[in-house]
């Protein structure tokens, strides 16, 4: 009797928490659907995923490739040298692995590792989080097999008969956040007579939110509620500075919270940038919303994305030039605003996605040839 083998496929992408979390939830929507998927990540090297990816359970190669560099434009000669190795690499990747199928979630490292997987004729499927796509997915688009997408009207910038909407993976669905709420505050050290504000500037940082919240320390130490803060990286030890320097034990700060179930938990309203994967999480998650759009990033799809949830009184948004003016008041004003608080959280709710992880790896399963 022929024993059935074992399914084979290589998720490629990363750079920042946007593109890796989605990525793991599709690796463990896999393993759930067909336990014995055997999974390799491909990343960038030095980026964010060559820690996460492994601490996930999951082995990953890193490839030497980076993005342009439109500041320093001499610095692309060695990006272009850097994008050949990993062409190469990506190869050699492919045949030493030999995948059933080659999934790409954005991020540099997606394009050496799907341009080379559709020249070997190996299927491949993208999955494009933002509903504006990225330069990277529209170029590979052409010889893509599936385009998992999470918004409508995507024709315009993929071919209409490989769009398949599924919706956004996220990193579990939150069913249980009031249940370890006392669990989520005793982990971060907050108080239960005081309500949270949980700010969270993404995995690398949101300059504008920090500098903001930084300059006003003595004011988030002396208002009437707790503030659980993810800096990023870049931005960790002077924000820490700042909030040594007051002595406050209302201020949680760290450079990334790794238990988000436990951060959701213990916050009463959240403070965010509005990537697609953070909307489509905080849908799940159902606590009120203060949105600030990143201006960081192509078309300004992060506004579209907010102003979709304003639109339906599911959040509030607060542009990022107008941080420093807005954050605190807005804040502070929402927290107090109990009515307010409730009509947002019912509203986010109705606008939940679940199971996007399942059908994007049912599709991946069915190229595969599951």
């Amino acid at each position: 009797m022929n024993r059935q083998k074992h399914k084979r496929v290589i998720i490629s992408g990363g750079g920042t928490g946007g593109h890796i979390f989605p990525a793991i939830s599709i690796a463990d929507a896999l393993r759930r659907i067909e336990p014995q998927t055997e999974i390799l990540f491909v990343g960038a090297e030095g980026r964010m995923e060559m820690e996460k990816v492994p601490a996930a359970g999951y082995k990953i190669i890193g490839l030497p490739v980076a993005g342009i560099n439109r500041s320093k434009p001499l610095k692309n000669i060695q990006v272009f040298f850097k994008l050949m190795r990993s062409l190469r690499m990506a190869r050699k990747v492919l045949r030493d692995f030999k995948p059933d199928v080659v999934v790409g979630v954005g991020g540099y490292a997606s394009g050496p590792v799907l341009r080379q997987a559709g020249k070997m004729g190996i299927p491949t499927l993208i999955q494009e989080q933002n509903s504006y796509a990225g330069v990277t997915n529209k170029l590979l688009a052409r010889k893509a097999s599936v385009i998992c997408v999470a918004y409508d009207g995507m024709e315009k910038y993929f071919p209409a008969e490989k769009i398949i909407k599924t919706g956004n993976p996220v990193r579990q669905n939150y069913d249980n956040l009031k249940e370890i709420r006392d669990e989520a505050l005793k982990f971060f050290n907050l108080r239960k007579d005081y309500p949270v504000i949980l700010v969270l500037g993404g995995s690398l940082g949101a300059g504008s939110i920090n500098k903001c919240l930084t300059e006003n320390i003595k004011t988030l130490a002396d208002c009437d509620c707790q503030w659980l803060w993810q800096t990023g990286k870049f931005y960790y030890q002077e924000v820490l500075k700042a909030v040594k320097s007051i002595y406050s034990d209302n201020i949680s700060v760290h450079d990334f919270i790794n238990r988000m179930e436990y951060a959701y938990a213990a916050a009463d309203i959240i403070v965010t940038r509005a990537g697609a994967c953070t909307i489509s999480e905080l849908c799940l998650v159902g606590k009120p919303v203060i949105l600030v759009p990143s201006p960081n990033v192509a078309e300004d799809h992060q506004t579209l994305n907010a102003m979709a949830l304003v639109e339906k009184d599911a959040a509030l948004m607060i542009p990022d030039n107008m941080v420093c003016k807005l954050l605190l008041t807005e804040a502070v004003k929402l927290i107090s605003n109990r009515e307010k608080m409730d009509l947002l959280s019912e509203n986010i709710r109705k606008l939940a996605d679940r199971d996007a992880d399942i059908r994007i790896a049912r599709e991946v399963l069915k190229l595969a040839g599951a």
